[in-house]
């Protein structure tokens, strides 16, 4: 049986998928692929089907569910219900993906002790609108005042509403949202009889059994400093597998400040560069892995190691790796050293 690569790289996870073979021992299933630009990136379907008028159903299906959880989610789509919450502060009737995004938001928000907070919003605003141009003093007194509208404990859904407690608020669902729709991509593939798939959004990837005959699905953590090495393979199946790091996007010229903020501090995480989760959803590994960025190694592992079925990869501004007790059971090779 043919093999192929799946590449994580970089903070916002672009992935580079090397095909090295596109057969299958199983002479009535074949390989097919498809990609599309969605969410800000590249997503990639691969799965087995016996014929290609199936697989081509599939797609479309599959594609179709998550462009409707983007159209929803989107911040910026005058259309959608996201921005409308956040124009509104309140939001009737929201369809039920919203609602679950949300409530899973909140949920991982209280797992993290709001380490994980979708109320960011505004700070990131503050950042982009080059707030790190500004002397310390007038960064500390804008992020006082900025973080009154921020805690995930002020969004409030009740059963027909969804509404911010807090005037002038807003959230982001940018750190769940690609692995919510992958997740319902995937349950999309599976409910019309395919068994064998995966989806790479952006390099947020689920993964829905192993390929024909039982084969893992190979992942491979790219080293940010020397993009032609890998930090570790994996070989997963019906998993899940996301990274965050701050090595893509950077607010500033200098790279001192990016795109994970700290709810706590309002100011971006510093204890890390990357951060790998391995778990049953891309939901789960996306919310997680950024959490454990802004966390840090220590409180990060500790994290993982309470959670069930789930495992970790933290590489921290030292250039050390830390991970979680049951990582060795998905590597491949052993970690390669980032010095």
């Amino acid at each position: 049986m043919g093999k192929a690569l799946y590449t994580l790289a970089g903070a916002l996870l672009i992935a580079s998928i090397t095909l090295l073979a596109t057969g299958c021992e199983d002479e009535q299933l074949f390989k097919y692929e498809d990609t599309r630009n969605m969410m800000g990136t590249f997503v990639t379907i691969s799965l087995y089907a016996s014929n290609q008028e199936k697989a081509a159903e599939v797609f479309d299906a599959a594609f179709m569910k998550m462009e409707e959880i983007e159209s929803e989610a989107s911040i910026f789509d005058e259309k959608s219900e996201a921005f409308q919450l956040n124009r509104d502060g309140s939001l009737e009737d929201p369809s039920e993906d919203l609602r679950q995004m949300i409530n899973l938001s909140l949920d991982y928000g209280r797992i993290t002790d709001g380490c994980f907070d979708i109320t960011i919003q505004p700070l990131l605003e503050l950042w982009e609108g080059g707030l790190w141009q500004e002397s310390a003093a007038v960064q500390q007194s804008t992020i006082a005042e900025t973080m009154e509208l921020v805690g995930y404990d002020k969004v409030v859904i009740d059963e027909n509403r969804i509404y911010f407690s807090v005037e002038d608020m807003e959230i982001t669902l940018g750190g769940i949202a690609k692995g919510y729709a992958a997740d319902a991509g995937l349950e999309v593939i599976q409910g019309m009889g395919i068994e064998h798939a995966i989806i790479n959004a952006g390099g947020d990837m689920a993964m829905l059994g192993t390929k024909p005959g039982g084969d893992m699905w190979k992942v491979a953590l790219v080293n940010p400093d020397n993009t032609s090495q890998s930090l570790a393979e994996f070989a997963l199946s019906d998993q899940a597998i996301a990274t965050s790091g701050n090595y893509e996007r950077y607010f500033d010229p200098e790279k001192t400040s990016h795109h994970i903020i700290d709810p706590h501090t309002g100011y971006s995480a510093t204890d890390c560069i990357s951060a790998t989760v391995i778990a049953s959803s891309v939901t789960k590994a996306d919310a997680l892995a950024t959490s454990i960025f802004v966390m840090g190694p220590d409180e990060g592992i500790g994290l993982i190691e309470s959670l069930d079925n789930t495992e970790c990869l933290i590489v921290d501004s030292e250039r050390d790796t830390h991970s979680s007790s049951g990582l060795s059971e998905y590597l491949i090779t052993g970690l390669i050293s980032k010095r």
